[in-house]
């Protein structure tokens, strides 16, 4: 058979990349052929199959025409005579676009290793306007890319601002575009992912929530930076510095100041609030994606408490216990490291400010190992039903008064 080795792990190879799964095209066979010689079907959309030993995906190469609107309105052709570089002329960008035959050898008719040279992420040709998902799959590339120095060609972003003004955008699935974020989100430069998008006029559309900070003021005392957009972009690459490959710290991340695009005009550069404000739009925008429910329930704890953790060292001991039993932090401990960590993101997400020290997430974190040290057995005799968890929860204000020299 004529086999390529296609895609991400000869992209990767090139880039000196550790690469990932390895994708294969078949030339000149069919599904009959493919399945006498032991390949199982595998593939619902087009003839895509499973080696009988290492279990890898081959793919018959193909060609795609345009059929109808969004991402799905494709007719696929995998007749034996379409060619290596026909399926190669349907890829997205032409670093995807690089095939290596069984010797190392490159098949590479657009330029692929050049572009990878010169660091610039690429269209393949005039049809990548056909398919809306490679507006966010080019801004999710630029999410992992970017830290190697690559950039969208001018032309390519062009091609990304005319598909975002045809309105297909719109009609791409809840759930394609939540892939494409939570990926971006554990890249190491999610702030390359949003940036793309708001260049290409596409973050309105796909998360309206966050395209509304840009431009809203802060206060430059406390926020160098100023635009509430660039605030978030340096709270989600802080995020993934300090929580690398952790989409749920990213996404309480992203979503943690959503309350600041609702500010009153007359109120600004101050955000009185914003905190409780920023509830509605991030359920909005979870129900709307189909946000997973963990993800949904920690953005939703950071949005609320964030200042409340910012100013750890004035809340009394009690105050510490409630806030802990308000993130349900005795029964899923997890949540409030992760909360200390989204709040750590926030608070070093600043120009200037990332290199600060942050104190309240180690008090933060003590005060909720020293109240989840203290045991009901301890408390059960001579008490009986709500006695029971009064006595606890004085008991635990009493340990995190010890713990952080708190008044209780």
């Amino acid at each position: 058979m004529n086999i390529y080795l296609v895609g991400g792990a000869v992209r990767d190879r090139l880039l000196g990349l550790q690469p990932g799964d390895r994708d294969w095209v078949v030339v000149a066979e069919t599904q009959a052929s493919m399945e006498a010689a032991g390949f199982k079907p595998v593939g619902r959309d087009f003839p895509v199959f499973l080696h009988p030993d290492t279990g890898e995906e081959h793919a018959l190469a193909r060609t795609e025409r345009k059929s109808g609107r969004g991402y799905r309105g494709f007719v696929v052709d995998a007749d034996p005579s379409v060619s290596l570089e026909e399926d190669l002329g349907r890829r997205d960008f032409t670093i995807n676009a690089i095939a290596q035959d069984a010797h190392g050898g490159l098949v590479d008719p657009h330029g692929g290793a050049a572009d990878i040279q010169a660091r610039v992420l690429r269209h393949v040709g005039p049809a990548f306007v056909e398919d809306p998902l490679r507006v966010l799959r080019a801004a999710r590339f630029m999410a992992r890319f970017a830290p190697l120095g690559f950039t969208v060609a001018p032309e390519t972003m062009a091609l990304m601002r005319e598909i975002t003004a045809s309105g297909e955008l719109a009609e791409l699935v809840p759930e394609r575009v939540w892939q494409e974020l939570r990926r971006a989100l554990a890249s190491q430069r999610p702030s390359a992912f949003l940036r793309t998008l708001h260049e290409a006029g596409a973050l309105a559309v796909v998360l309206p929530e966050v395209e509304a900070l840009y431009g809203v003021p802060q206060r430059a005392e406390f926020h160098p930076e100023i635009d509430t957009g660039v605030h978030v972009e340096l709270v989600c690459d802080m995020a993934a510095r300090l929580a690398p490959g952790d989409e749920l710290i990213g996404f309480a991340a992203l979503t943690h100041d959503l309350g600041k695009a609702l500010t009153p005009a007359h109120v600004l550069p101050r955000h009185i609030g914003h905190e409780q404000a920023g509830i509605a739009p991030l359920r909005a925008l979870c129900e709307r994606l189909k946000v997973p429910t963990e993800h949904h329930q920690l953005a939703v704890i950071a949005c609320r408490e964030h200042l409340n953790v910012h100013r750890f060292d004035e809340l009394r001991a009690s105050t510490v216990v409630t806030l802990i039993e308000r993130c349900d932090g005795f029964r899923k401990p997890g949540r409030i490291d992760q909360l200390a960590t989204v709040c750590e993101a926030d608070k070093r997400g600043r120009t200037g400010h990332a290199d600060d020290p942050y104190p309240q997430g180690d008090s933060l974190r003590a005060a909720h190992a020293a109240a989840r040290a203290v045991r009901t057995d301890a408390l059960r005799e001579g008490l009986s039903g709500p006695a029971i968890g009064k006595a606890m929860r004085e008991a635990r204000i009493a340990a995190v008064a010890a713990a952080t020299g708190k008044r209780t």
